[in-house]
């Protein structure tokens, strides 16, 4: 007993003198004891949830049996230029001073007054400049500010982009592209030389950082002031070039966004224009389908009108995130209208409710109904969900897994998931309803892909794993919903019959 006493007195006098000369060492010798000292029985560590989530998406997501080849995407596309607030407005020779919010901005006096005004509140914000030559002077100092990013913008050219990284697809892109924007699109897009325009439609995305000083303002948080003067896309001028164009692509999927440009337009704007964009799009063939990209928006009889008797009953597909969902009930009164917004990771169960509200309200839930909405791809941090109508749409298992892994990767910017850079956010349990009678749920890391029925609509519900330090979330829901379009596949008529 004596001797085990000593030899440990002498180990820990060692270790104490060496600690002194070099006090790092104990931490390395644990590392490299915990490195190479065999797992019991020799077993390899546990892994990770992550690791076993990213591990289970790899077996399930498989290509449909047919696969699209030929997808035309339309309408709204620019360029986004990311710099820095303060010093764009300096290299404009713009003095700081008080701020002032302006609905519409008409001049660099009314840029410099609005920037300071939402960057002493630390607070996002978005505006039209009026003055197209004095926004395109502003622009091109932008685009050449030491430092600026330039990025493929637009939700149809975003989704354009995403589908060009696979191969084997040919993808058309209509929009208002110009020259800058069309050296940035990848090689394989085709784009409607009526779509192509002399300038380009900027993006101006003004960023600060939390505690950045510009004379008296200090802002108390990051955030981004955005301003542009795009008419093209906010009149959605190049929809019908659009629609023209689909006779001599001849797609076998048609992907629809920039509606929510039209809405800054004003209501005189937006009503006529609207039922023109809905003659165009019914002249779309009927056996193509047509996935309808919603963005943010916030005016419910726009909202309702694109809702109702208008555009989403035309569709096949339609993909949104937790905000637009809300706002969808709000706006047509549907189920959780009530709630102002998402209190944290919203709940699955209001999130299911509303989601078939929309397809009873406004699908093809009934064969004898004129609507043929039968797919809502939905995404928000922590998990995605896709629901479809029985019998419409195969693959979807692999579809939801899918467009969550491209969500955690790309985050990070990675080609593939890390399990070391993501983590688990999504509710381990959970409900199908938020009311009576629901179906308790729990989330099965070996089989990522929860799947449920509610009537004859059926919900795959995968978790994301997200990145704990993304680099750029910009375009990610556009991501998530190209890749799950990717891995999607509509049956064929017949099939629906069955």
């Amino acid at each position: 007993m004596w001797r085990k006493a000593v030899a440990a007195a002498v180990l820990a006098l060692t270790v104490g003198y060496f600690y002194h000369t070099d006090p790092e060492l104990p931490e390395r010798l644990l590392q490299y004891v915990s490195q190479s000292s065999p797992s019991p029985e020799g077993t390899p560590s546990t892994p990770t949830i992550e690791q076993t989530i990213s591990s289970a998406w790899e077996a399930l997501i498989s290509a449909p049996a047919r696969q699209w080849s030929r997808v035309a995407v339309g309408v709204n596309a620019c360029v986004d230029v990311v710099v820095s607030g303060v010093g764009l407005l300096q290299a404009l020779a713009v003095d700081p001073g008080q701020g002032a919010d302006h609905e519409v901005l008409h001049s660099k006096e009314d840029l410099k007054e609005a920037f300071v005004y939402y960057m002493e509140k630390g607070a996002a914000a978005e505006r039209f400049f009026s003055d197209g030559e004095a926004f395109q002077r502003i622009a091109r100092a932008a685009a050449e500010y030491p430092g600026a990013q330039l990025y493929v913008g637009g939700n149809a050219a975003l989704i354009g982009q995403k589908l060009a990284t696979y191969p084997q697809l040919m993808v058309l892109l209509c929009g208002p592209v110009g020259p800058k924007l069309h050296e940035m699109l990848d090689d394989q897009i085709v784009v409607p030389p009526e779509s192509l325009q002399e300038t380009d439609e900027f993006h101006l995305i003004l960023e600060y950082k939390a505690g950045e000083q510009w004379g008296p303002t200090r802002a108390p948080q990051a955030n981004r002031f955005i301003f542009s003067h795009d008419i093209a896309n906010g009149e959605m001028n190049t929809l019908e070039t659009f629609v023209a164009s689909l006779e001599e692509f001849q797609p076998d999927l048609v992907v629809l966004s920039g509606l929510h440009m039209m809405e800054g337009q004003g209501r005189d704007l937006w009503e006529e224009r609207l039922k023109e964009a809905v003659v165009a799009i019914s002249d779309i063939r009927n056996e193509v389908p047509i996935h309808l990209e919603l963005a943010s928006m916030t005016d419910k009889d726009y909202m309702n009108r694109i809702m109702q008797e208008q555009v989403i009953p035309m569709v096949n597909s339609i993909g949104l995130n937790e905000q637009e969902l809300l706002f969808l009930s709000q706006a047509g009164a549907g189920p959780h209208a009530e709630l102002v917004s998402w209190d944290g990771v919203p709940d699955v169960g209001r999130v299911s409710d509303i989601l078939l509200w929309v397809m009873e309200q406004h699908g093809r839930t009934n064969p004898e109904f004129e609507a043929d909405l039968t797919r809502i791809h939905f995404h928000t941090l922590a998990y995605h969900i896709l629901v479809t109508v029985d019998g419409y749409w195969g693959n979807q298992v692999a579809a939801v897994a899918a467009g969550a892994r491209v969500a955690g990767s790309q985050a990070c910017g990675l080609e593939s998931i890390d399990a070391t850079k993501v983590a688990l956010r999504a509710p381990r349990d959970f409900h199908s309803s938020h009311s009576e009678p629901r179906e308790h749920l729990s989330l099965n890391p070996a089989m990522p892909v929860t799947i449920y029925h509610r009537g004859n609509v059926t919900f795959y519900l995968t978790p994301v794993l997200v990145c704990k330090q993304p680099l750029r979330t910009v375009g990610l829901g556009d991501a998530i919903s190209a890749e799950g379009l990717l891995y999607s596949e509509i049956l064929q008529q017949h099939e629906q019959q069955q």
